[in-house]
This record gives structure tokens, sequence and C-alpha cells, in this order.
């Protein structure tokens, strides 16, 4: 087993309503984190809270919160606002990740509106959802980003590539960071050019497949993040396999290979 400068530390992820928030094989990304921890002799620990449950925002590293039906989307909204908003306030300011996924990133926001109803997001991101007219933004997706320092402008753009399946169209406020530039899809709206946002370490994006099984680099980044060490010093491993599945969705979204 290689050796890690976090051997012997212990990454802890809550998963918020594994049972409804998981439409897209949201669990994948659990998989991915707790193997490539698994595989540097790096702890894990996973755990869930379900609607109606406390949530700890001093317990965990990474908070995650995926997919789900409409039905569901709406009473996850509900029990965040009323009983895991301030948890994940205070697990936001002391640095800890915050991802959301699909709708995991609309409630993650200020609002989500369908029709007439409003559901209240956490507002952890200044971007507002609503479900305009017209076809869902389906398909494949890269985007390019810069992780590597808030504001640093020289550092080398990296890819994510995934999959869209989304009928809101999500618009970024003034305070909104996008989380990278649409390089093929539709994005957050199909006209900005902008894919998810991101405020420190909070972190909401559309992209699944779902994204971190595609895209084993940004899975390193939360883990060294989540740890509050660098990328470079996590042992590395032999990514010969993620490095095809990460070329093989970029080809599928229409660029060229790493």
């Amino acid at each position: 087993m290689a050796v890690s400068a976090a051997q012997g530390r212990t990454l802890r992820v809550c998963a918020l309503y594994p049972d409804l928030m998981n439409i897209y094989a949201d669990r994948g990304n659990l998989f991915v984190l707790q193997r490539r921890c698994m595989w540097r002799g790096i702890g894990f620990e996973l755990s869930g809270s379900g609607l109606g449950d406390q949530l700890d925002g001093a317990g965990h590293d990474i908070y995650y919160l995926g997919g789900g039906q409409d039905r569901d989307q709406r009473l996850c909204a509900e029990d965040l606002v009323a009983g895991k908003r301030r948890a994940l306030h205070e697990a936001a300011s002391r640095g800890a990740i915050v991802l959301g996924v699909c709708g995991g990133y609309q409630l993650l926001g200020r609002s989500y509106v369908v029709g007439e109803d409003q559901m209240q997001g956490v507002e952890l991101l200044d971007v507002r959802t609503v479900r305009e007219p017209g076809p869902r933004l389906i398909g494949n997706v890269a985007i390019e980003v810069r992780l590597d320092g808030e504001d640093d402008l020289q550092s080398a753009p990296r890819v994510l590539s995934g999959f869209e399946n989304h009928g809101g169209r999500t618009y970024l406020g003034p305070g909104a960071t996008p989380l990278g530039r649409v390089l093929k899809g539709h994005g957050n709206d199909g006209r900005s050019g902008f894919e998810g946002s991101r405020a420190g370490n909070v972190i909401g994006t559309y992209l699944h497949g779902p994204l971190l099984p595609m895209n084993s680099w940004f899975a390193d980044w939360l883990i060294a993040r989540a740890l509050g060490i660098q990328v470079d010093e996590l042992a590395p491993l032999d990514d010969r396999l993620e490095r095809e599945a990460h070329d093989s969705a970029r080809r599928a979204a229409g660029l060229r290979a790493a």
C-alpha cells in the first residue's frame, strides 16, 4: 500500500438524504471517495442524515447532497431549511466541503421555482433556479475549471466531464462565481456559458453520471481539500483505468482525450 501524507487520518463524509436524493447513481461518488482513501491508508467514515434527523455541523469533512425527483426534492428542501440549514452554514464557515449535485445543487442555492411553487434553498450559493418552458437540458457535458487558488488565473485549467439532465435553469446572482466555463453541453441555463457555482468549499454542479468515477482527479482534490492538505501530498495511485474513464467522458462530450 502506498504511503500517504494523510495516512492514519480519517475522512468523515455525511450523505444527506441518501435514500431520496440518489436517482443518478450518486452513491457511486461516495464509493469512489471511499476506495481512493482506502488505497492510500486513509480512514473513511460514512454516515447519513435523512428526513427529521439532526445534522452535526462540526462532525464531518464532506457533506454530500445528490439529485432527486421533484416530490422527494420538495420534502428534502423543507427539511433542509427547517432542520439542517444552520448546521450546513456552520460546516461551510469552518471550511468543510459541501457538495451538491443536480437537485442538491439547486437546494444549496436561494430558491427553486416550479410554476407557482417555490422551494426555499439553504442559501449557501447565490443562485436561483427556475423551471421554465422549453426542453430539458440533457446530454454529455464538459467544463473548464480552475480550483487551485480562488483568484489564481495563472493556474492551469482542468476539465470536468459528465452528463447533465435538468429541467431547471439556474441563474447566478451578483455574489456568485461559476464552477466552470462550458466547453461542450448546456451548463446552468443553456445560454450563459457557465456551469455550476462555487463559494469557497461549497460547490454545486449539474454534472453527474456519476461525477467522480469519470473525474478521479477531482475526487482527489476533494479529499485533499477536506483534509487540509495539498493534492500532491496524497500518495499516487495507478489511475490507468480512471484516466480511460475520463477520456471516454471527454470524447462523449465532443472533446479530444487528455
